[in-house]
């Protein structure tokens, strides 16, 4: 089945969806549509290979189950033709091991069927702030190494022993080193909350965090930037 585009603006975010119920796809469509993107749709996980490739896109929504080619076994084949346009996945199937099939084979959210538009949209708008991030399995700053495969962090040979929000946590100061973070940054992208609360949750998880990464008489690498943020900046 060919693409299915609607007349839209040009110059509006692309995105495409990848859905073969066709009730789900013309929801998803209109409310992103509504919401000011350009959405083009397929039904199929082949049709859904060649528009992604094609296509210059600035998000993919894809389902899990596809007729064709699975869901799964899309995003896995475009992570290796290395399209790193972010990737939501839908799927009915809720359990703990589908949503990490479709994490760890290249998609970048996951969000369970039968689900709000509202949520989606606000999932799709999160995805779209989010800076394109290289899929490398081990990052380096400095002495520092966060292996994402084994889930490990080492500093100068030490095992740094670190909680999942630690890591998490980690891992997105490293993306991002010499860049300010702000807490707002931290709160929408790591405790995916929706709206910025009046909290001290970041300061207590930084200072928790620093104390594990920078230890005694090794330079800092976690620094805190006045009034803003923090910055994570290897040592000169």
């Amino acid at each position: 089945m060919p693409a299915t585009a609607l007349p839209v603006q040009p110059n509006l975010p692309r995105i495409l969806v990848v859905e073969d119920d066709e009730g789900i796809a013309q929801e998803v469509a209109g409310e992103l549509i509504a919401r000011g993107y350009a959405v083009t749709h397929v039904a199929n996980g082949l049709d859904a290979m060649r528009e992604a490739l094609d296509g210059n896109y600035s998000l993919l929504v894809v389902d899990r189950l596809l007729p064709g080619l699975d869901g799964v076994e899309v995003i896995r084949r475009l992570r290796e033709e290395n399209l790193r346009v972010p990737v939501l996945v839908l799927s009915a199937l809720s359990a703990v091991d589908e949503r990490v099939r479709g994490l760890k084979a290249g998609g970048d959210d996951y969000l369970t069927k039968p689900f709000a538009l509202s949520e989606l949209a606000a999932r799709v708008e999160a995805l779209l702030r989010r800076p394109v991030e290289t899929r490398e399995t081990v990052l380096h700053l400095g002495d520092l190494v966060l292996d994402l495969i084994d889930r490990e962090a080492h500093r100068n040979g030490r095992l740094i022993e670190l909680l999942p929000r630690e890591f998490k946590l980690l891992e997105y100061l490293m993306r991002r080193q010499d860049q300010v973070v702000t807490r707002a940054m931290l709160l929408e992208d790591v405790w995916h909350y929706r709206f910025v609360p009046q909290t001290n949750l970041v300061d207590v998880h930084i200072g928790k965090l620093r104390r594990k990464v920078d230890a005694p008489g090794e330079p800092v690498l976690i620094e805190s930037v006045r009034g803003t943020g923090f910055m994570m900046r290897a040592p000169s």
